[in-house]
C-alpha cells in the first residue's frame, strides 16, 4: 500500500504516479539509474518527471543522478550512497558505537574510490581513499533506503591506528581502544590487511599494557612483526620521551599518562 498519497493541481498525472511508484517501493533515496532500470518504459522521461519533482521541492538532489525525498536527511545513508563501496567508518564508526563522545560535524566514509569532499545539505563530507586490500570488515546497519555499510568494531580501531588523523584525538583513540571489545582474530586479519607495521606495534604494545582481555595471541602476533625501526607511539606528537626495545617504539605519552587516559591503574 501506498504510504502518502499526493494530490495537487501543480502535478501532473505522470508525476503523480512517479511518486506513488516510489511509495509502493519505499525508495526515499535514489539514482537515475536505479529507477531507469525498475521502471522501464513506464515513463517517458524519468529525468524530466525528477527534475521537475525537485524544482517543485518534492524531491531534493544530492548530486548529479542521484535523489531523495525532500525530507530524507540520513546522513550515513546519503554518504554511503554518494560513492561506490563507501563505508561508515574512522571517528564516525566510532562515535556511532559509542566508544567516544566527541562528535564530529563531519561524516566520515572509506571508499576504495576518489571522491573529493563535499557538503550536502549542510553535513560535511570527507571521503577517505584506501586500497582495495583494506576493504575488509564491513557490516551492514539499518534498512531499506536507511540501509548503510559500515567499519566493524575491530576494523574501527584499527582504521583509526592506521590513520588517526581521522579518529577524533589520539587520547580518544587510546580510550575507545580501552572500551572496545575486541577480537585476536579480527585484530589480526585488520592489521594484515592495512599492512601498518608502526600501527601494528602501537596496538600491540597498548594490548599489553592495558592486559586487554582476549587479544594475547594479537600482542604475540604484533610482537613478530616489529622491526628494528623505532616509532612514536602517538605519530602526530613530538619527538620525544622513553625508548621501549621490545616494541621499538618511543613514548612520547608517558606509561603513566596512557594509564590515566584510559582510567587504568599503574
Amino acid at each position: 500500500m501506498a504510504r502518502s498519497t499526493y494530490i495537487s493541481e501543480n502535478l501532473t498525472q505522470q508525476q503523480i504516479d512517479f511518486i506513488l511508484m516510489l511509495d509502493e517501493e519505499e525508495l526515499d533515496i535514489f539514482s537515475l539509474l536505479d529507477i531507469e532500470e525498475l521502471v522501464g518504459k513506464r515513463f517517458s522521461d524519468v529525468n524530466e518527471i525528477v527534475e521537475n519533482l525537485v524544482h517543485k521541492k518534492i524531491l531534493s538532489r544530492i548530486e548529479r543522478g542521484k535523489y531523495c525525498r525532500a525530507n530524507f536527511r540520513d546522513e550515513l545513508a546519503i554518504g554511503t550512497f554518494v560513492v561506490q563501496l563507501g563505508a561508515v567508518a574512522y571517528w564516525t564508526a566510532l562515535n556511532r558505537y559509542g566508544l567516544t563522545e566527541q562528535f564530529s560535524n563531519t561524516v566520515f566514509i572509506q571508499t576504495t574510490h576518489l571522491k573529493k569532499d563535499k557538503s550536502i545539505f549542510g553535513t560535511s563530507y570527507k571521503f577517505i581513499k584506501i586500497a582495495n586490500n583494506k576493504r575488509v570488515g564491513i557490516s551492514k546497519e539499518g534498512h531499506g533506503s536507511h540501509e548503510y555499510f559500515i567499519t566493524d568494531i575491530d576494523k574501527t580501531i584499527v582504521d583509526c591506528f592506521d590513520l588517526p588523523q581521522y579518529s577524533g584525538g589520539y587520547a580518544e583513540l587510546l580510550r575507545a581502544f580501552n572500551q572496545a571489545k575486541l577480537s585476536s582474530d579480527s585484530m589480526i586479519t585488520y592489521s594484515k590487511a592495512i599492512n601498518n607495521i608502526a600501527a601494528t606495534k602501537r596496538m600491540g604494545y597498548l594490548a599489553e599494557l592495558l592486559d586487554k582481555p582476549g587479544l594475547k595471541a594479537f600482542i604475540r602476533y604484533a610482537k613478530e612483526q616489529v622491526n628494528t625501526k623505532y616509532n612514536l607511539f602517538d605519530p602526530q606528537g613530538n619527538e620525544k620521551g622513553d625508548f621501549v626495545a621490545e616494541w621499538k617504539l618511543r613514548l612520547n605519552i608517558t606509561k603513566e599518562e596512557i594509564l590515566d587516559i584510559t582510567n587504568k591503574q599503574y
